[in-house]
């Protein structure tokens, strides 16, 4: 039976090259998003041009009750090998001027949206004794940035969730792991000051999806296989 990859925000970004990098080795995909449609033109075109088997949960990440409706479709037998937790938004703004939407809706997805998705596969994960979880955080969940204090809590508790989680199911073979991006080339980072940013950065450049991509899929195979608990960055030296 061949591998299977399941990546929850796969629609674009990082997300997107996830599923590119995981099909190129192997793994047919199960891959979630707000919008159908983007999955299947996107995520759905590169997985089958790979030759892989690809299935669409169109859901919001914030909808429990939508989320179990698409598990006892796709999950009810068993569990993918690998889950890949990329679901976020980001709205900015100072703590001062914050307002309580700008607060809940970044948490809701980004944190709540992380129990939604992954608490109900837990148990299925560990009666198959076996299977990886990548979280996608962000370096603002390592360092904090000034105007992102709802983004940074969300990204750091997903930090915390990944290293407990590690705990609870090492036992069961099953291997959690974060990724931590830096400033990445994608949708959300196209309206920063490139050249202002890029000299803080030591190696004069932002990341690309791409090399965030290569490292899931490290933590995916079998050469990751004693590596648990831990915290990735993928920043170009940003943060050292």
């Amino acid at each position: 039976m061949g591998k299977s990859a399941y990546i929850i925000g796969a629609s674009r970004g990082i997300g997107l090259a996830i599923v590119s990098e995981l099909a190129a080795n192997g793994f047919d995909i199960y891959a979630s998003s707000r919008n159908a449609q983007d999955l299947q033109s996107h995520a759905g075109e590169i997985a089958r041009g790979a030759g892989r088997q690809f299935y669409a949960l169109p859901f919001d990440v914030t909808d429990r009750e939508a989320i179990l409706a698409q598990y006892q479709q796709f999950f009810s037998e068993s569990a993918p090998d690998v889950v890949v937790y990329n679901a976020g938004i980001v709205r900015d703004n100072l703590l001062a001027f914050m307002s309580p939407e700008e607060w809940d809706s970044v948490i809701r997805t980004n944190l709540e949206g992380f129990y939604n998705t992954i608490q109900p596969l837990i148990g299925q994960m560990m009666v198959q004794k076996h299977g990886r979880i990548i979280v996608i955080s962000s370096l603002s969940g390592i360092s904090g940035h000034a105007g992102q204090v709802n983004y940074s809590a969300s990204k750091a508790a997903l930090i915390g969730a990944a290293k407990s989680l590690a705990r609870e199911v090492a036992r069961k073979n099953i291997l959690v792991n974060v990724v931590a991006p830096g400033v990445i080339a994608t949708e959300m980072t196209k309206d920063l000051p490139e050249d202002l940013l890029k000299k803080q950065i030591p190696l004069q450049r932002f990341g690309t999806a791409g090399e965030v991509a290569s490292v899931v899929r490290f933590l995916a195979g079998d050469d990751s296989s004693y590596i648990t608990g831990q915290v990735i960055s993928v920043n170009g030296g940003l943060y050292i």
